[in-house]
């Protein structure tokens, strides 16, 4: 990519998001993040219309009348964008690839923290942290996350999300808003790991979903789903480089690869809500802010209820 196809590329995505977080998605994102902060204030008389919930009993039992905790409003907190960069997320079948696809994603949510006067950071990950920019705020620092996000070429080629994960559990020292941006290619469903190496991926997501408040973003290709009849394919496996040739003018062929993909997005799910996170799934040929904003309205009617 040239630098005047960088610069057209980024200044693209920039009025995109800018559009979107205007339009549509800064009021969700607001109205789900910013809620009771966590930092203790002080502790004074209930008064009607205090929440309940605040009620420090043990005060109240001991002074005869209800006091209630005050809560400081957390009013800066730090996205940070973790997505995967492995080989696999150069596919594209339709007119972007999943990382150009997730770079716009990635870009409107840390906008979206922008407007909301929040921090937002990036980490880019193969099968290692390949690239960690810590939490900050500015248009200079989000145009630089988008810059990395399209460009930024890894040393890896495969993908190791509990590592990933791991890296920012450690770096990371307050709750943070993480989102989880990857095609889920690699996961190991089965909940179980590697014995005596390391946690699955997503044992590593239930710990990281208790420490922060992870988002997994799961990316995919509709060629992923199901093949073309086109006859002859040489299919490869952008991370081990491993090729199989298919007949896909068989309609057995190309039944039992989308019954196969249907297997494994089935058993996904069925891990991520053992690992109780929650999850959005998003198609490269689709548009992704209408999925992204319901789900914010969701979760804020959930918060209240």
């Amino acid at each position: 990519m040239t630098t005047a196809e960088l610069l057209a590329s980024v200044r693209r995505i920039e009025v995109r998001t800018n559009r979107l977080v205007n339009d549509m998605m800064v009021g969700a994102y607001s109205s789900h993040f910013k809620g009771r902060g966590m930092d203790f204030e002080e502790l004074r008389e209930y008064i009607p219309g205090d929440e309940v919930r605040d009620i420090d009993w043990n005060v109240t039992y001991r002074l005869g009348r209800p006091f209630v905790k005050r809560y400081r409003e957390e009013r800066e907190l730090a996205v940070v964008l973790a997505m995967d960069i492995s080989a696999s997320s150069s596919f594209g079948s339709a007119r972007r690839t999943k990382r150009e696809f997730a770079a716009e994603i990635a870009a409107t949510l840390a906008a979206s923290a922008a407007r909301s006067s929040d921090k937002a950071g990036l980490l880019l990950f193969t099968d290692r942290a390949e690239l960690y920019i810590p939490p900050r705020k500015g248009r200079r620092h989000i145009l630089r996350l988008i810059r990395e996000m399209l460009t930024f070429t890894p040393k890896e080629r495969r993908t190791n999300v509990p590592a990933a994960l791991t890296f920012l559990n450690h770096i990371l020292h307050r709750r943070a808003i993480i989102f989880l941006l990857t095609d889920f290619l690699s996961a190991d469903t089965s909940g179980e790991g590697r014995p005596g190496r390391d946690r699955s991926t997503f044992q590593e997501i239930g710990l990281t979903n208790v420490r922060h408040d992870l988002v997994c973003l799961h990316l995919h290709d509709p060629r992923e789903a199901e093949l073309p009849a086109a006859g002859l394919l040489t299919i490869e496996d952008a991370e081990t480089g491993e090729l199989i040739e298919v007949d896909s003018s068989r309609t057995a062929v190309r039944e039992r690869y989308a019954a196969t993909n249907a297997l494994r997005l089935a058993e996904l799910d069925r891990a991520m809500r053992r690992a109780g996170v929650d999850t959005l799934r998003f198609s490269t040929a689709e548009d992704f802010a209408p999925t992204l904003q319901r789900f914010f309205e969701t979760r804020r009617g959930r918060r209240r209820g």
